[in-house]
């Protein structure tokens, strides 16, 4: 895998693990919210201090944006579209 497709998997296994949508991160991070979706779909390159910026707003190393996933390991899902929680479910008896 190459170096920024790596970077953009674990970014976003990273932001999808912990709940944190593009927008909230590229806001936390002070970074542009499109240049945030640029970087995890690899058409940004962004500069290590950029990467330290997002690694330290998501509370992780740097190196941790540089791991192989493991073979056969899935894309991380997206986050559920939107700004809300999802309500929680009424039971009806």
């Amino acid at each position: 895998m190459k170096a920024r497709a790596l970077v953009a998997w674990n970014v976003r296994r990273i932001r999808v693990d912990r709940g944190v949508s593009q927008e909230r991160l590229a806001y936390d991070a002070k970074i542009d919210r499109s240049y945030m979706g640029g970087i995890e779909q690899q058409s940004e390159n962004p500069t290590i201090d950029l990467l330290d910026r997002i690694a330290e707003t998501l509370g992780v190393h740097l190196s941790e944006f540089f791991l192989q996933p493991p073979k056969g390991a899935m894309a991380p899902k997206p986050l559920r579209k939107g700004r809300k929680p999802l309500p929680p479910r009424s039971r009806k008896k």
